[in-house]
Parts: structure tokens; C-alpha cells; sequence
């Protein structure tokens, strides 16, 4: 029984640290009244890759797909 709560503590420890990068990039950007996570634009001089192109048809489609439905 104390091996599980040996691992238990661990894991716990290590999660911690683990997301411990993700919280602080979060506090600091709510620190500022901004949203990490707002959409991303694509500066227009930025010439968009086949990937960028494949990602928008795809989500176009799904999303077509969702509003016919």
C-alpha cells in the first residue's frame, strides 16, 4: 500500500512540473488582459504552405458538412 502512495506522490510531483510552463504562459498573458489562444492570422505577406491550404479545405468541409446536418 505505501508503494501506491510512493507513486501516487511522484506522479503528482512530476505532472506538476511538467505543467508548470503551461501555467505560467497562461498567467502572464491573462496578466495583460490578452488571450493566449486567440485565432492566429497569417501575415499576408506570408506566403501560406500546402498545409496551411490542406488544414482550411478540411475544415471547411467539416464544417459545411456540420451546418447541412
Amino acid at each position: 500500500m505505501g508503494t501506491i502512495i510512493e507513486i501516487s506522490v511522484f506522479m503528482l510531483i512530476a505532472a506538476s512540473i511538467a505543467f508548470a510552463p503551461l501555467a505560467y504562459f497562461i498567467y502572464v498573458y491573462t496578466k495583460k488582459g490578452e488571450s493566449p489562444f486567440d485565432q492566429f492570422e497569417h501575415n499576408e505577406e506570408h506566403p501560406h504552405s500546402i498545409i496551411d491550404e490542406l488544414a482550411d479545405k478540411a475544415i471547411h468541409t467539416v464544417q459545411d458538412k456540420l451546418i447541412t446536418h
